[in-house]
C-alpha cells in the first residue's frame, strides 16, 4: 500500500509593502513572504477530509494582518512572529517554514516639505527564512543578485589541460561574479540573546564585499572562501555560509584584423559572456560545526 511522505502546503508569494510614516518622514519594507506549514495532515491526502487545513487564504490574510498589527522590523523579525502564530494557534500544525525576499529602496532627496519619494535600489535582493517547530528556531538570511566585479588583481593559470583546453592562461583579467549566499544563525532557542537582524545583515554583507575587493585572487574559488572566511571569523552569530558564484566571464577582444593591440595593461575591451558560464559553489563552516544549508540553494 503507497504510504505519504513528507508534505507540506501554505500560500507562496505573498507581496505586502507596508508604510509607517514618522510625521513627514517615511519609511517602506517591501517583502515576499511564502508560507509553508506541515504536520497532522495524511488525512486530507487520503480521504479528502479538511478538518486540519487552515486555509491557504488564511495564511495570505495573516500575512498582511501581522504586517498592521506587529509592522516590520525585520524580514528576520517579521518571519518569526508568523511562524510562531502557525504552530501556536494550530494544533494540527507541528511546523512552519517562512520565507521572505526583502527589496530594497533608497530615498530621494528632493526640496519638497515631506521625505516621501524613494527609488527601488538596483542591487540585491534580501532573503530569509524562518522555521519553527514549537520548541526550536532555524533562521537563514541571505541574498542573491549582487553583481560584483574586480577589473584586476586576478589571475587564472596552472590548471589541467588536455587535448580539449583552449582557455589561455591569464595573469591579469577581470574577475566579476553575482553573489547568492546562505548564512546560517546559530540562534535556536528564545531563551538565548537574539541577533540584531538588520545590523547583522549589514555587516556580513559588508564583510563580503570587503573580502572580495581585497583578495588577490588566484581562482573564483579561493575569493568565495576569503568570503566566508571573514564572514565566519567577524560574525560570532553564524555558523555558517553557503555561496553559489556563477564566474560572469569577460573575454579579450580580437582586435588584431584591425591592427589595433589590445592589452590589458593600456585599458582593454571585452566581450562580456553571460553563457554559458562557470559555476562555483561551497559551504565555509565554523570549525566543529556541521553543514545543514542545502547544497542546491534553488531549493532554499
Amino acid at each position: 500500500m503507497p504510504v505519504l511522505g513528507q508534505n507540506q502546503y501554505g500560500k507562496a508569494e505573498n507581496r505586502v509593502v507596508k508604510i509607517t510614516r514618522d510625521g513627514a518622514t517615511h519609511h517602506i519594507r517591501d517583502l515576499n513572504v511564502s508560507v509553508s506549514l506541515s504536520g497532522d495532515m495524511d488525512e486530507v491526502h487520503y480521504s479528502g477530509s479538511n478538518a486540519n487545513v487552515l486555509p491557504t487564504d488564511t495564511t495570505k490574510n495573516t500575512v498582511y494582518a501581522f504586517a498592521k498589527e506587529h509592522g516590520i522590523e525585520s524580514a528576520e523579525q517579521f518571519g518569526m512572529h508568523l511562524a510562531r502564530h502557525f504552530v501556536t494557534s494550530q494544533e494540527p500544525i507541528r511546523t512552519a517554514r517562512i520565507r521572505i525576499e526583502e527589496y530594497a529602496w533608497e530615498r530621494i532627496e528632493h526640496a519638497g516639505k515631506g521625505a516621501h519619494s524613494f527609488v527601488r535600489r538596483g542591487q540585491e535582493t534580501r532573503l530569509a527564512q524562518i522555521t519553527y517547530d514549537g520548541s526550536s528556531w532555524e533562521v537563514v538570511s541571505g541574498l542573491k543578485d549582487l553583481t560584483v566585479m574586480n577589473s584586476t588583481d586576478s589571475e587564472f593559470w596552472g590548471y589541467v589541460k588536455d587535448k580539449y583546453t583552449t582557455l589561455p592562461e591569464a595573469r591579469d583579467r577581470i574577475l566579476a561574479t553575482e553573489v547568492s549566499s546562505r548564512w546560517r544563525f546559530n540562534w535556536t532557542d528564545d531563551a538565548q540573546r537574539m541577533p540584531a537582524w538588520d545590523e547583522s545583515y549589514a555587516q556580513v554583507k559588508g564583510h563580503l564585499l570587503r573580502a572580495f575587493a581585497e583578495t588577490y585572487s588566484l581562482s573564483l574559488q579561493q575569493t568565495l572562501y576569503a568570503m566566508g572566511a571573514r564572514i565566519i571569523d567577524h560574525r560570532g552569530e553564524i555558523d555558517e555560509v553557503r555561496f553559489s558564484l556563477p564566474n560572469k566571464h569577460h573575454f579579450l577582444v580580437d582586435l588584431e584584423p584591425f591592427g589595433l593591440k589590445n592589452d590589458t595593461a593600456d585599458g582593454a575591451v571585452y566581450l562580456a559572456a553571460d553563457r554559458p558560464y562557470g559555476l562555483i559553489e561551497a559551504t565555509v563552516l565554523r570549525d566543529g560545526c556541521e553543514a545543514t544549508i542545502p547544497a542546491d540553494l534553488t531549493n532554499l
